[in-house]
C-alpha cells in the first residue's frame, strides 16, 4: 500500500459511458482499482457504469470482478470490497435525449451527500461514430458548462481522416473549451515513453549529442505478432497507418524529435509536439512511392500455428486492399535534424512483438586503429524498448581481451525489470491524470490534426493506386521486401532490437 500522504485529486464522479463493454473490464476499471490501493484516488468518488444492458448494482460489480481477476496487475477481496463499493450501474441508451437527466441527478446526490461540489468525468469508452451524438447530448446539461471541473475523454481513433478529425475538434470545441477535452493514446501513459523526457531532458549526457551533428539516423519500429484477430470490421475502416502510425509512432517521434521545454506545464510541452509536426517535410503525391511501403499479410506459420490471410479474417473483404503493414521515412526540416531520416513502420503478424526506438549515432573515425580493429566496429547506438522489454541500452566499442587491439561492440543496460518492482500500467497514469486536470499527455485539437496532416498525402495516394501485390509478406517475416529497400538505398539495416 502507497503512504497515505499522496496528494489525492478532489471528489470526483467518473461516468463510463460503455460501462457493461471490454474496454472498462479489462482497462478502465483494473486501473482505478490499482489507483485505490495507492492511495491515489479521491477520499471521495463514484464510479458509474453506463451502458443499455440490464445490470443490476451487484451484477455489474461482479462483471468488473471477472476482470480484476483475470487482467489487474494486483488483487486482493479486501481492497476490492471497499472499492467497489464507489461503483454502481446505470442503464440507460446514450442515443436518449430525455436519459440525461440522470446524469445530473446522480451529481446532485452526490454533491448532498459529500457535502460540496464534485468534478465529473465522462469517459467515452464507445465506438467512435456514437462520441458526436454523446457529447452534443452531454452539451445540454448545465453542469457541463463548468470548465473547471467538467472533463470529457475521448479514445482513438480520433476521426477517420483530416476533414472528420477537424469536424470532430470543431464539435467538442463548440460544446467543451479544449482544456476540459481530453484525446486519450494509451501508448502516452506507459512508463518508457514518459521516461523518453526524462532521459532526453534530465541528463547531461544526451541533449549535447541530440542532432544532426551526431545522429545519423533514427528507427521507430511497432511489430506485433498477432493479425487483426477479431478487429476486421474495424480494420477494413483502418490499416496500419492510420491504426499506428497517425497516433502512436508520431507521438513517439515528436517526443524524440522535440525541443528542450522551458517548464512541463501541459501547453508548454504539447506547443513543442505540435512544432515538430509542424516541422516534418511535407509528402507530396508523387513522392509517396519513395518513401512509404504497405503490405498486406499471407496465409503461413506463426509460432507454429497455420494461420489465415487477412484477406480470409472475418469481416474482412475477400479482395481487400488495406495495408498491415506500414513503413515510411520522414525528415524534419529544423536547424535539430535537417538531413536525418527518422524511419517508422509497424505491422501485424511480424516476427517479434516490440516496440522500440533505434538513435543511430554517426561513425566515429577509424584511422587510429589497426584494420583488424575495424572489422568489427559498429557505431554507437542507443535503443529505447517500449514494450514488451522494457529497457535501454547503449551501444559502443570496448576492446577484446588479449593481446591484439580487436574491438566489440557491447552494451550498457538499464531495465526496468531489474530497477523497479513495478510499473503502473498507462491507464492508471492517464486516468488520474484526468482526475488531477493534467493534460500533459493528452492531444490537443491542433496536434491531432497536424498529425492527420502528416500522413494524408500517403493516404489519398495509397487509396487512389490500389496494390497489385496483396499479400505481399508472410507471417513471422518483418514485412514486405520493399520495405528493406526502403532503408537500404540510404545505406541502413532495420536494427534487430535483441
Amino acid at each position: 500500500m502507497a503512504h497515505s500522504t499522496n496528494k489525492r485529486p478532489p471528489a470526483t464522479v467518473i461516468f463510463i459511458f460503455g460501462g457493461s463493454g471490454d474496454l472498462n473490464q479489462r482497462k478502465l476499471t483494473p486501473a482505478l482499482y490499482n489507483l485505490f490501493i495507492d492511495n491515489w484516488m479521491p477520499e471521495k468518488f463514484a464510479i458509474v457504469g453506463l451502458g443499455r444492458t440490464d445490470y443490476s448494482d451487484d451484477k455489474f460489480r461482479t462483471h468488473l470482478y471477472d476482470g480484476i481477476q483475470e487482467f489487474s496487475r494486483r488483487k486482493s477481496e479486501e481492497s476490492w470490497g471497499k472499492f467497489s463499493q464507489s461503483i454502481r450501474y446505470l442503464q440507460m441508451d446514450a442515443g436518449d435525449a430525455a436519459a440525461y437527466h440522470k446524469l445530473t441527478d446522480v451529481v446532485k446526490e452526490y454533491e448532498e451527500q459529500w457535502g460540496g461540489h464534485v468534478n465529473v468525468m465522462f469517459y467515452l469508452a464507445v465506438a467512435p461514430q456514437l462520441v458526436p451524438d454523446i457529447a452534443v447530448k452531454l452539451g445540454g446539461l448545465e453542469f457541463c458548462k463548468d470548465t473547471n471541473f467538467t472533463r470529457i475523454v475521448v479514445e482513438k481513433p480520433f476521426g477517420h481522416d483530416l476533414q472528420s478529425a477537424t469536424e470532430l475538434n470543431a464539435l467538442l470545441n463548440k460544446i467543451f473549451s479544449e482544456d476540459q477535452v481530453y484525446r486519450i493514446d494509451h501508448y502516452l501513459g506507459k512508463e518508457t515513453v514518459q521516461n523518453l523526457l526524462a532521459l532526453r531532458f534530465a541528463n547531461a549526457l544526451f541533449e549535447p549529442l541530440w542532432n544532426r551533428n551526431y545522429i545519423d539516423h533514427i528507427q521507430i519500429t511497432a511489430a506485433e505478432t498477432v493479425g487483426v484477430e477479431d478487429r476486421g470490421g474495424y480494420y477494413e475502416q483502418s490499416g496500419a497507418l492510420r491504426d499506428m502510425v497517425q497516433n502512436h509512432i508520431l507521438q513517439l517521434l515528436c517526443i524524440i524529435g522535440m525541443e528542450a521545454p522551458v517548464s512541463f506545464e501541459a501547453n508548454e510541452i504539447r506547443n513543442k509536439k505540435v512544432d515538430v509536426l509542424n516541422a516534418i517535410r511535407p509528402i507530396t503525391k508523387d513522392q509517396v512511392h519513395e518513401v512509404a511501403v504497405r503490405g498486406q499479410y499471407a496465409e503461413g506459420w506463426m509460432q507454429g500455428q497455420k494461420v489465415r490471410a487477412y484477406r480470409s479474417e472475418k469481416n474482412v473483404d475477400p479482395t481487400s486492399t488495406i495495408e498491415t503493414f506500414a513503413a515510411v521515412k520522414f525528415y524534419i526540416e529544423n536547424w535539430r535534424w535537417q538531413g536525418v531520416p527518422f524511419y517508422v513502420r509497424t505491422g501485424k503478424y511480424l516476427h517479434e512483438k516490440t516496440t522500440s526506438i533505434t538513435i543511430e549515432f554517426k561513425q566515429a573515425p577509424h584511422f587510429a586503429f589497426p584494420q583488424e580493429a575495424a572489422e568489427t566496429w559498429r557505431p554507437n547506438r542507443l535503443t529505447i524498448s517500449i514494450q514488451p522489454d522494457m529497457d535501454i541500452r547503449l551501444r559502443f566499442q570496448a576492446k577484446r581481451p588479449g593481446q591484439s587491439m580487436t574491438l566489440n561492440p557491447v552494451d550498457m543496460k538499464f531495465s526496468y525489470k531489474d530497477a523497479y518492482d513495478h510499473e503502473p500500467e498507462a491507464y492508471e497514469t492517464l486516468l488520474l491524470d484526468v482526475m488531477e486536470g493534467n493534460a500533459t499527455q493528452f492531444m490537443r485539437a491542433d496536434q491531432v490534426e497536424a498529425a492527420w496532416r502528416v500522413v494524408m498525402p500517403i493516404i489519398e495516394a495509397w487509396e487512389a493506386r490500389p496494390p497489385v501485390d496483396f499479400p505481399n509478406y508472410a507471417p513471422n517475416s518483418w514485412g514486405p521486401e520493399d520495405a528493406e529497400a526502403l532503408i537500404a538505398r540510404d545505406g541502413h539495416n532495420w536494427a534487430k532490437v535483441k
